[in-house]
């Protein structure tokens, strides 16, 4: 008996990695929910359906309390995010995912107006995401600031602010170019309505951050995303949310707004 028990193989229980999510279009759409869709899900679903070491579980979280919950290891990791999004100071892993996204300005088409509508924000009432980092705010995030330096008016939703420029609620919004497409291929009538800036705010550069004595690091994590790329799983995946890969160090300019 002792000696049937020596020879019982012994088996690697999965590792379970939790990975935070807030509500961010189309990366990750209401995390709380029972099913949450986006990005995100779909490309846990992938690492998970890919390997038996790890199991990816999503976490949600909030967009102002992500800091705190990552610091109080309430998840391990976070995609989709850059260090520029108020992380500064705070001890963590990166990995570059090598996705890029912009974001652009948007308003509504009018007779006579132009890309040069796009030139200044004087005067202009603007329609934003509470929470977000926004390049012409100098990645301020504070809500009082955005509302009495930019006249913004602060909402939970891309949809509803583009609707305020639709119903002229507001002049101007900040949206990212991959929900846009998306919003445009969904609703063609509001397509031809809506005027896109071919100024860019500011490109993310998406990155992992991993707690540093999470279940998971980096150079791990980079091999799994190194299976995905290669049988193509991953580009696959980023075309149905109208994204791709970006070249190891690629640059788009943002040109700098007249305030």
């Amino acid at each position: 008996m002792l000696l049937g028990l020596c020879v019982v193989p012994l088996v690697s229980a999965t590792q379970a990695v939790r990975v935070g999510a807030y509500h961010f279009p189309p990366y990750v759409l209401k995390p709380e929910s029972a099913t949450p869709t986006g990005l995100l899900p779909d490309l846990l679903a992938e690492l998970n359906q890919a390997q038996q070491d790890y199991h990816f579980d999503l976490v949600p979280t909030s967009v102002t309390r992500r800091y705190r919950d990552l610091i109080q290891e309430r998840y391990d990791l976070i995609l989709f995010e850059s260090p520029d999004w108020g992380w500064k100071g705070i001890h963590l892993e990166q990995y570059d995912l090598q996705v890029a996204d912009a974001e652009v300005y948007v308003a509504r088409s009018a007779p006579g107006r132009t890309q040069a509508y796009f030139d200044s924000l004087r005067g202009k009432r603007m329609a934003l995401y509470a929470g977000y980092h926004y390049g012409f705010a100098g990645f301020n995030a504070d809500q009082t600031f955005l509302s009495s330096r930019f006249n913004a008016v602060l909402t939970y939703s891309h949809e509803s602010n583009l609707l305020m420029l639709l119903h002229d609620r507001a002049d101007l919004s900040v949206i990212p170019r991959s929900y846009l497409r998306i919003y445009q291929q969904q609703h063609p009538t509001e397509q031809r309505q809506l005027l896109v800036s071919q100024r860019i705010d500011q490109v993310y550069h998406h990155h992992a951050l991993l707690r540093p004595s999470g279940p998971i690091n980096a150079q791990q994590l980079s091999a799994l995303f190194a299976g995905l790329k290669s049988r193509g799983a991953l580009q696959a995946l980023l075309q149905r949310y109208f994204l791709e890969l970006s070249q190891q160090g690629e640059q788009e300019r943002a040109d700098p707004m007249q305030l």
